[in-house]
C-alpha cells in the first residue's frame, strides 16, 4: 500500500479499499473489522467540518472576510505580505487550504497589476481582468491535488500591459508565495484544518482505544495555534528578505510613495467588497452557526475545566459521549434545515397558486458535488492499515525493532523525524504520509518508553511543511498555475522555510506542549504487554 500511495499506480482512494480484500483472506482480521474502520468517529468530523465550510463558500463568507481585513491592513508592501497571510491562514484553519488559495491569489494578482500599472493606466481607469474570483471560466487548468483528485483552477492572469521591472516580478512572486505557504501553515491550527490533523486523531483513538480523548479540538488548539502564529511570522519575515531585501524601512512605506498606485490597489478592494452588497440573511445565519459551532468545539470537553459534554452527556467515567464529531453533523444538519431568506409568503412563479418556500443554507446537490468522497476513503483505509498492524502484531515486532533509539536524546529523535517527514512529504501526499509513518511512530515511542505523542504529533505537523515543489500540495500548485514562478524560486524558499518549520515544531512540542498533554509521563493507556517496563519509570526524559 505504501508503495500505491507513493507512486500513484492506482488513485489513493482505490489502494484504500486493499485491506478489505487481502486482511480477511490473509486471516488478520474479519471483513466485519476491517468494515468498520472505513467510517470511525474521525470520518464523521472530517464530514461534519467540510458541510460547514462549503456552506461558508457557497455563501461567498469566506471572501467578505478576506476583503474586509484587506480593507484594514493597508498596502505597503510588507503590511500587505501580512494581510494576505493572516487572511489566508484564518480562512484555511476553517475551510480547505485549496479553495483558499483558489480565492486569494486571483485577489492578490488584482491589487497587485494596479499597484504596477503606470499612472496613465491609472487614469484612464482601465478594467482588470484578473480580478475574478471563483467565477467560471471557459479555459480552466488542471492541476492534481495531493489526494489525486483533478480540480480546475482558474485560468492564468493575462500578461500584463507593461514591462514589470525587477523589483516588481520579485514582489509578484513573493505574494504568490505567502498566499500558498500561508494557506498550509494555516491548516495546522484547527483539528479540521487539514486532514493530516485527523490521521492522527484517528489513528490515536485506534491504536490507543484506552485513551481518554486525549486528542480533541481544544487541546489541538492550544498546542497548535501558538505554532502556527510563530511560523506564520517567520516565513513572512523569511519572504519579506528573500524577496524585498532588508530596507525594511521602504518595505512598511515608510519611504518614497506612490500614492497614485496605492490608492488604486485599495480602489480595486473597495469595489469588490462593495459589490458584495450588505450581509444577506443566510450570511448571517451562515456567521452565527459557524462562531457556535466553534465555541461548542471548545467548550465540550476543554481538560482545564468540566465541559458541557462532561456535565450534560457524561458516560460512567464522566467522560463526554459526545464526540466533536457529533457537534458538527449538528451544525451541519441545521445548515440544510434553516433558510436562506426570512421565510414568507411568496407564491411559486412555476405552480400560480402554491407558495413557495425558501431554499435551505446548503442542499445535497451543493454538499455532494464538493465533498471530496476520496479523502474519506483514504482515511478509513489508512484506520484499517493501522489496526491490521496492530492485530498481527507487526507493530509489537516494529517496536522492539526500533528499542536501540532509546539512547538518543528525545528532543534529536523528534527533530530527525520531523526532517524525515517533511522531506517525505514533498514528494509524497501528506495523508498518505501521515497514514504511513503514525503507527510506526507509535510503536517506536512505546518501545524506547516514550509518550506516544511526543513523536506523533510533531510529526503530523511536519507532514504539512510541503514548500518546496508545485507537486507538494495543492496550493503551490494553484500558484504555480498563475504564472510568474520557477521551480527553483519555490524551492529556493521552501528550502529554509522548511527548516524554520521543523525548528518551531521542534521548539513547541519541547515547550508548551509538555502541561497541554503532560509529555513528562509515560502514560498508562499506552503499554502493551512488551512495554510494561515502562510503566516503572514513569517520567519521559525531559527535553
Amino acid at each position: 500500500m505504501a508503495l500505491f500511495w507513493c507512486t500513484e499506480a492506482l488513485p489513493l482512494a482505490v489502494t484504500a479499499f486493499f485491506p478489505i480484500i487481502l486482511f480477511p483472506m490473509m486471516g488478520i482480521m474479519d471483513a466485519s473489522e476491517v468494515c468498520i474502520e472505513y467510517l470511525k468517529d474521525t470520518n464523521i468530523l472530517f464530514l461534519g467540518g467540510l458541510l460547514v465550510a462549503i456552506t461558508v463558500e457557497h455563501w461567498n463568507l469566506h471572501k467578505r472576510i478576506a476583503l474586509r481585513v484587506l480593507l484594514l491592513i493597508g498596502v505597503q508592501p510588507a503590511l500587505l505580505l501580512l494581510g494576505f497571510m493572516m487572511v489566508t491562514a484564518f480562512l484555511s484553519m476553517w475551510i480547505s487550504n485549496t479553495a483558499t488559495t483558489a480565492m486569494m491569489v486571483p485577489i492578490a494578482h488584482a491589487v497587485l497589476q494596479q499597484l504596477h500599472d503606470t499612472p496613465k493606466d491609472i487614469e484612464e481607469g482601465s478594467d482588470n481582468p484578473t480580478f475574478e474570483l471563483q467565477e467560471p471560466s471557459p479555459k480552466k487548468e488542471v492541476t492534481k491535488l495531493d489526494n489525486g483528485q483533478a480540480l480546475p483552477v482558474a485560468a492564468a492572469p493575462s500578461k500584463p500591459r507593461v514591462q514589470k521591472t525587477q523589483e516588481q516580478i520579485r514582489f509578484t512572486q513573493c505574494m504568490s508565495l505567502c498566499v500558498c505557504y500561508s494557506a498550509s501553515i494555516g491548516g495546522i491550527a484547527t483539528l479540521t484544518g487539514t486532514t493530516p490533523n485527523l490521521v492522527l486523531q484517528g489513528q490515536v483513538s485506534s491504536i490507543f482505544p484506552q485513551n481518554p480523548n486525549v486528542v480533541n479540538f481544544a487541546s489541538w488548539f492550544s498546542f497548535a495555534f501558538p505554532t502556527m502564529i510563530v511560523l506564520l511570522i517567520l516565513a513572512w519575515l523569511w519572504l519579506q528578505i528573500l524577496f524585498l531585501g532588508f530596507n525594511f524601512r521602504k518595505n512598511f512605506g515608510f519611504g518614497e510613495q506612490e500614492h497614485q498606485r496605492k490608492d488604486a490597489a485599495i480602489q480595486v478592494i473597495q469595489t469588490e467588497h462593495r459589490l458584495l452588497g450588505p450581509m444577506s440573511f443566510a450570511e448571517k445565519a451562515v456567521t452565527v452557526l459557524f462562531i457556535a459551532l466553534v465555541l461548542l468545539w471548545f467548550t465540550r470537553e476543554p481538560g482545564f475545566f468540566e465541559g458541557w459534554g462532561n456535565l450534560a452527556f457524561a458516560n460512567a467515567k464522566g467522560e463526554s459521549m459526545v464526540s466533536d464529531g457529533t457537534v458538527a453533523i449538528f451544525i451541519s444538519i441545521i445548515m440544510f434545515i434553516m433558510p436562506s431568506k426570512i421565510p414568507g409568503l411568496s407564491q411559486d412563479p412555476e405552480k400560480p397558486g402554491r407558495l413557495k418556500a425558501p431554499p435551505a443554507l446548503l442542499n445535497w446537490k451543493t454538499a455532494n458535488e464538493k465533498m471530496p468522497w476520496n479523502i474519506v476513503i483514504l482515511l478509513g483505509g489508512g484506520f484499517a492499515l493501522a489496526k491490521g498492524s496492530e492485530k498481527s502484531g507487526l507493530s509489537a515486532w516494529l517496536g522492539d525493532k526500533l528499542t536501540p533509539l532509546q539512547n538518543v536524546p528525545p528532543p534529536a529523535t523528534v527533530f530527525i523525524l520531523c526532517l524525515l517527514v517533511a522531506i517525505f512529504t514533498e514528494c509524497t501526499s501528506n495523508v498518505a504520509t501521515t497514514t504511513l509513518f503514525l503507527p510506526i511512530l507509535a510503536s517506536m515511542a512505546q518501545a524506547i518508553c516514550l509518550h506516544p505523542l511526543y513523536v506523533m504529533l510533531p510529526c503530523t505537523l511536519a507532514a504539512s511543511l510541503a514548500f518546496m515543489l508545485p507537486v507538494a500540495t495543492p496550493p503551490n500548485a494553484i500558484v504555480f498555475s498563475f504564472g510568474g514562478l520557477k521551480v527553483l524560486d519555490m524551492a529556493r524558499a521552501g528550502f529554509l522555510l522548511n527548516i524554520i518549520g521543523v525548528l518551531v515544531i521542534t521548539l513547541a512540542i519541547n515547550s508548551w506542549s509538555f502541561p497541554i498533554f503532560s509529555l513528562h509521563t509515560f502514560p498508562s493507556w499506552a503499554h502493551f504487554n512488551t512495554t510494561t517496563h515502562c510503566l516503572l519509570n514513569t517520567t519521559t526524559p525531559s527535553p
